[in-house]
């Protein structure tokens, strides 16, 4: 099969197409998955400069989020047959085969049937970002109907999903962006206001918008100082969650404890890493809940960009230049 291996850490250059034999089963509860797409995500990207997490398995197959058809099961598998169409949160940490290539293993309990109303390539594209904003939302703040919250970057992958879960759970929306052509993307998923953080302070803009109460929720996909300026955009017992890790200074530290918020850290790989398999399972069931949204028009993703497995080192230069609206998409086969 074609696959995109990465030898060694590096730039977006170290990713190479190979020739490898197709994965074998080896537990009973596996199936292999024919991929037709695989959603990039710039946890990809950190994985290719640093391979952090498995740094002596190399080469390494990357991609976590996928989508296709299951060509065969092990002899436990109950949840799915050959020919299901399913997609799916699963391996390209560097130790498990990921999605950059035409076929991939899947443990039957890590994936979920495909969206009916969209393509292979919308839901590749759904699985770590749509896990990602539900975990930060719905469990770490458990974000409440009529609540003001505020998300960073809301034309990003996680963010405009992360938009979505908010007005699905009745909260009124703000979030930061960059440009006009955004703001408009933003208020079109349910933003009530969206904040151009080149031209105005956004902590500022979040006061006026609560006049002067705060906000009840914030969620940090940014870090560096949009993490702990949001601090100061919080009323008194307010919440934040954010999927990076950012150093403060006491000060910063303080100005959190003098208002008593909460603090909410989200590393949706942490299951995978650490092989919690009800961890893992809560988030299968994410994608199930998500798969339904979708279907019934009341969930979607942005594709902003679909390109050909062999180009997978151009898409990681684009999700690391920044400013990506959505997300971006391989097509394989």
């Amino acid at each position: 099969m074609k696959a995109i291996l990465m030898r060694a850490p590096g730039p977006a250059d170290v990713l190479e197409m190979a020739d490898i034999p197709v994965p074998t089963i080896s537990d009973a509860h596996q199936m292999i998955v024919r991929l037709h797409a695989a959603g990039l995500n710039p946890l990809d990207t950190k994985v290719r400069k640093l391979h952090f997490m498995y740094p002596d398995h190399l080469p390494a197959i990357l991609g976590c989020d996928g989508a296709g058809i299951v060509e065969r099961t092990g002899n436990a598998v109950t949840r799915f047959k050959p020919g299901d169409a399913v997609y799916f949160f699963n391996g390209g940490l560097g130790r498990e085969t990921g999605t950059y290539a035409e076929y991939t293993l899947v443990h039957e309990a890590h994936a979920a049937l495909k969206p009916k109303r969209v393509s292979m390539v919308e839901a590749a594209a759904v699985p770590l970002v749509l896990i990602t904003a539900w975990e930060a939302l719905y469990d770490r703040v458990a974000l409440a109907q009529g609540e003001n919250v505020l998300i960073h970057a809301g034309a990003g992958g996680v963010g405009h999903v992360a938009i979505q879960l908010a007005r699905k759970r009745g909260a009124h929306v703000a979030t930061t962006i960059r440009g006009g052509e955004k703001a408009e993307f933003v208020c079109g998923l349910g933003a009530e206001l969206a904040i151009d953080y080149e031209r105005e302070d956004f902590v500022a803009a979040a006061l006026r918008w609560t006049e002067g109460r705060g906000l009840d929720v914030v969620l940090d996909t940014v870090g560096g100082p949009a993490f702990y300026k949001s601090f100061t955009a919080l009323r008194m017992y307010g919440r934040i969650a954010t999927i990076l890790s950012t150093a403060c200074e006491l000060g910063d530290v303080n100005r959190a404890r003098m208002r008593n918020l909460t603090v909410g850290y989200v590393q949706m790989t942490a299951p995978s890493f650490l092989s919690n398999d009800a961890a893992r399972l809560a988030q299968t069931r994410m994608l199930e809940a998500a798969a339904t949204m979708i279907d019934n028009g009341e969930l979607r993703v942005h594709v902003s960009a679909v390109l050909p497995l062999a180009r997978v080192a151009e898409g990681h230069r684009m999700l690391e230049e920044g400013h990506t609206t959505g997300k971006i998409v391989l097509e394989i086969g």
